[in-house]
């Protein structure tokens, strides 16, 4: 893997720019202040090298030049681990690896092998791998065989699954997203295979627009509160959000009382904004905003970052 650059804040996220046989990847270490990376620090990484399914808010389905292999995603683990903890002993309370940057996850059977071996490639009694998913169709094997792999290498808790659902309107998820995806039904049948008791609750993720169809009752209908928890996310300022005039409706200033988490508080469901910080909209660590940047031509990345401000060569 040849490193292309290095883009971001020290105390917030790094995005890396790399290339892996010719083909450009992308992958983000970041923090969550006021919590220190003693406590609390979060890897993401690509498992493909854009993404065919497209949704209209996600700059990594704007290509896909086909899977990141095993070895591909090991690099990018290895590479930020090996940068602050040499020995691969990570003393971290809470450890995440989101296998969330670019690509779908569950189209990439290498993920699962990848699971299966960080626990021995590490010293590292904080991990917790997360899994984000559309759900889509032809994903049953390999969301079957995760049942099994997080019941042996991650019990008790130390495995995170996201769906990323967008909407309670079908017809809205296969804009959003793709027709080729589980309804809402098959994936509360799903979890219900899932999740055991000592399980981390499943996340249920919305990317909120200012016109987005979030019923909590249709949820209810589906979900049941002792098993999921509710995130609800802006839309980020994607050029594929702007292109598809999607405007969110998160905003800073809405964020503390955004009606929708108490609609769904008061149905049982834990709910709430997850935002990160406002500022890592100004990095770029939104998925694919970089390296399709790169690939187009539009940015040179050089291998510079600050703890005041950002730098990108253009």
């Amino acid at each position: 893997m040849e490193l292309l650059g290095k883009y971001g804040k020290e105390d917030l996220a790094i995005l890396y720019i790399a290339k892996q046989e010719d083909k450009i990847v992308e992958f983000v270490e970041s923090l969550q202040p006021p919590i220190p990376r003693e406590e609390k620090w979060v890897l993401v990484i690509s498992t493909m090298y854009g993404c065919p399914i497209g949704c209209l808010m996600c700059d990594a389905g704007e290509y896909y030049h086909g899977n990141v292999s095993k070895e591909g995603m090991l690099e990018e683990i290895d590479y930020m681990i090996r940068a602050r903890f040499p020995e691969g002993k990570i003393p971290i309370d809470k450890f995440k690896i989101q296998f969330a940057r670019m690509g779908e996850p569950s189209l990439n059977k290498d993920v699962l092998e990848v699971l299966k071996e960080l626990p021995e490639i590490y010293d590292a009694p904080g991990l917790m791998p997360c899994i984000s998913t559309i759900a889509p169709n032809g994903s049953d094997d390999f969301l079957n065989k995760l049942i099994s792999i997080k019941d042996e290498f991650y019990p008790n808790g130390k495995f995170q699954l996201q769906f990323s659902i967008h909407s309670t309107d079908e017809n809205v998820r296969h804009k959003w997203i793709t027709t080729n995806i589980w309804s809402l039904e098959e994936i509360s049948k799903y979890g219900e295979k899932w999740f055991k008791e000592g399980d981390r609750r499943i996340t249920l993720n919305f990317a909120v627009a200012a016109d987005s169809i979030i019923d909590p009752d249709v949820i209810l209908k589906y979900f049941k509160p002792s098993m999921y928890w509710i995130k609800l996310t802006p839309v980020n300022p994607t050029s594929k959000a702007q292109s598809n005039q999607l405007k969110s409706g998160i905003t800073e200033e809405n964020s503390e009382y955004f009606p929708l988490v108490k609609a769904f508080r008061e149905r049982g469901f834990d709910a709430e904004i997850s935002i990160g910080e406002w500022e890592e909209n100004d990095i770029g660590t939104n998925c694919g905003q970089f390296a399709t940047k790169y690939i187009n031509g539009e940015v040179g990345i050089k291998e510079s970052y600050t703890t005041t401000k950002y730098k990108m060569e253009q």
